[in-house]
């Protein structure tokens, strides 16, 4: 019979590329993969491995049995959830991935009621990008994942993945204050503003991001090419920039919960809302905990 730990070890493989990226993620060093992998291969009695240059290649009889274990690992957690649906109290642990936003926003007030609710369950954080985070929920990394998703950007679909709206939030032109700016930027007609900030320095995400293809799909609908001459993922220096007068840029509603700004906040010329949803393996879908984690950021996400 196969071992089922050395198909997860052949799996992880299909997903991570080299013996390498395996054997960090599952604590194992290289050469202890190897090893394993070499008995599977003489366990199954057919070639599963192949060279392709530096790399190792999957023959078809590989993916087959990366299927398999696909299947195996979700019998395994959907058994997990019914015994931990036999429990008199939620108990257990959730891995979650988080964007920046949503971590300031949604989850202080989710983990608060879990602790007062669910004091038995542990919530472990990981702030991440959004698809990269989806990839890594499928890959069983982690349990849930909380992303976003922009107009006209749809985010990636993984077989497999429960994918649930939570919220909206408004995305707006975030000007500086009238007497900090650079440039005068004091007219307050979307469609006017939005032209003038042209002649300002733009702060955006790195490429890659959503909200990036967003921003600059914006400018060129109103007709200028953005000049972005500030690139960071961290919003809150995104929003010290525009608050001293050096930048403009586009910022969702949700930024804003539980703070002031200086900014002024202009809805854009064809109004746009960023949708923020969770994301799960359906094989978890009725864990408890998983369950009573997305209840709580429902209710935090009402409270926004």
């Amino acid at each position: 019979m196969l071992d089922v730990r050395r198909l997860v070890l052949l799996r992880e493989l299909s997903i991570r590329g080299t013996v390498a990226a395996v054997a960090e993620a599952m604590n194992l060093t290289p050469s202890a993969v190897s090893q394993q992998l070499g008995v599977l291969e003489r366990e199954a009695g057919v070639q599963l491995l192949r060279k392709a240059g530096r790399r190792l290649q999957l023959t078809p009889q590989a993916d087959v049995l990366v299927g398999a274990a696909g299947d195996v690992l979700d019998v395994l957690e959907r058994a997990q959830s019914t015994v931990e649906s036999t429990l008199t109290s939620v108990q257990g642990r959730i891995r979650v991935a988080v964007f920046q936003s949503a971590a300031l926003a949604l989850m202080p007030t989710a983990l608060r009621t879990m602790a007062l609710e669910h004091p038995d369950v542990r919530v472990e954080m990981v702030q991440h990008e959004p698809e990269t985070a989806l990839n890594e929920t499928w890959a069983r990394d982690f349990d849930m994942v909380i992303a976003e998703q922009y107009p006209a950007h749809a985010a990636p679909r993984f077989p497999g993945l429960d994918q649930r709206d939570l919220t909206t939030d408004a995305v707006r032109l975030a000007l500086p204050p009238a007497d900090t700016s650079l440039v005068p930027l004091t007219d307050d007609d979307p469609a006017v503003a939005l032209v003038d900030a042209a002649e300002m320095p733009w702060v955006m995400e790195p490429r890659g991001a959503a909200s990036r293809h967003f921003a600059e799909q914006t400018c060129r609908r109103a007709g200028f090419e953005p000049d972005v001459r500030y690139e960071t993922a961290d919003l809150q220096a995104q929003i010290r920039l525009i608050e001293s007068g050096n930048a403009v840029g586009l910022m969702p509603d949700l930024v804003w919960a539980g703070r002031s700004t200086r900014c002024r906040l202009l809805e854009l010329p064809e109004p746009a809302r960023r949708t923020i949803f969770t994301a799960q393996r359906l094989s978890s879908a009725d864990s408890p905990v998983t369950s009573a984690f997305r209840a709580a950021l429902v209710r935090a996400a009402e409270q926004h």
